[in-house]
């Protein structure tokens, strides 16, 4: 079954929707299963990817991007985790930081970085999190201390998207200890760096293709160069980039949502329990139609923000109410549809028992969703 909403021929959305659903179901399906238990770095997808126009929907065609809207990113983010969440995963990586690069590198910046990025040529890391910032990333104990041009950067990065593999990292570190949120900048730090370690790969419950690990910054030395933008705007321009990530892994969680409900109506139809398909009960039945709602919601809500974004309109509220909302009935349906499986659907190798692993973390990563319900809470009763 497919709740997704038709696109009309010819739109611009419908062929891209169509082109990234073929290509998920015949390229990131089938390795589904095995990148999972083998939690590679799948670098040939990305190259197929990279050459299709997947990474930088939004970045300018001019730079090396699809130049594509919000609502493309929002559909290609969710045919890709229909596919696999991992994947899609890598794609809201090179979205955020190519959209960075886009809007604030300089002209030699986005030679050496943003182009290559985007043909995966470069591969970078997202470096925000600390032992001591996550959903606070006014947190940030990373420094960078300037000794004239130059700079020194001292600090540890933790759970850091791509960490063991990136080329460089896009780093945010506080360079005027006093001035609270407008004392951080961002620094783009190249992985050869002297003074620049990666910590261990870390092994996740799920989402497991997608590598994650620690950094380390001991006094690395910085050129002019390497910072990005003007100093002292890093937060608000990492925070600029966040409603955009928001709606990514709203959509991300949508597909992992369309995954789980199409395994439990397919499994439904052909599990025999006293006689008949367990289709046949309306206690399996009510499941689905939850499951089915709750997909066509998540979704309704996720483009909305999408549209708003892409309106120019403030769209704050609506995108952490998509994410939220999304990933919620994420975790919640996933669990449904093991539930719908019985037996088999907690066993390792399932769909939809990968599928429940996956979902957990679009609670989580973008902002919690306690930090949402704040955000959410806060508008009301502003």
């Amino acid at each position: 079954m497919d709740t997704r909403t038709p696109q009309a021929e010819g739109d611009r959305h419908g062929a891209i929707q169509e082109m990234v659903r073929d290509f998920a179901e015949r390229e990131i399906a089938p390795r589904a299963a095995e990148l999972d238990h083998s939690e590679a770095y799948p670098e040939g997808l990305y190259r197929e990817m990279a050459r299709l126009g997947l990474f930088g929907i939004t970045v300018p065609e001019a730079q090396g991007g699809l130049g594509a809207d919000v609502l493309s990113y929002a559909i290609v983010m969710e045919e890709l985790s229909r596919g696999y969440a991992s994947v899609a995963d890598q794609c809201g990586l090179v979205e955020l930081v190519g959209t960075l690069l886009s809007q604030h590198g300089t002209r030699a910046q986005q030679e050496r970085y943003l182009a290559p990025l985007l043909r995966f040529e470069r591969r970078c890391a997202y470096a925000i999190t600390e032992p001591e910032a996550g959903s606070d990333v006014s947190g940030v104990r990373t420094t960078a201390v300037s000794d004239g041009e130059s700079w020194r950067l001292t600090g540890e990065k933790i759970w850091i998207h791509n960490a063991p593999v990136a080329d460089f990292a896009v780093v945010l570190a506080r360079t005027d200890p006093a001035a609270g949120k407008r004392g951080m900048s961002i620094f783009l730090v190249e992985a050869d760096a002297k003074g620049y370690a990666r910590g261990r790969k870390e092994h996740k419950m799920g989402q497991r293709a997608s590598q994650v690990g620690a950094l380390a910054f001991d006094n690395v030395p910085l050129g002019p160069e390497a910072l990005l933008g003007q100093p002292g705007r890093g937060f608000h321009m990492m925070m600029s980039v966040l409603e955009k990530g928001r709606v990514g892994i709203a959509a991300l969680a949508v597909g992992i949502l369309q995954a789980a409900l199409e395994e439990s109506v397919a499994y439904a139809k052909t599990r025999r329990q006293f006689g008949k398909a367990i289709a046949d009960f309306q206690a399996v039945q009510w499941m689905l139609a939850d499951m089915a709602k709750a997909t066509h919601a998540a979704r309704l809500m996720t483009r909305h923000a999408a549209e708003k974004l892409d309106s120019g309109a403030p769209a704050g509220l609506d995108c952490s109410m998509a994410k939220c909302f999304a990933s919620d009935a994420a975790v919640e349906h996933t669990a449904n549809a093991v539930q719908v499986h019985g037996g088999i659907g907690y066993i390792r190798g399932t769909p939809v028992e990968r599928l429940y692993r996956d979902a957990k973390i679009t609670q989580i990563y973008e902002g919690t969703n306690q930090v949402q319900r704040l955000i959410i809470a806060r508008a009301l009763l502003a």
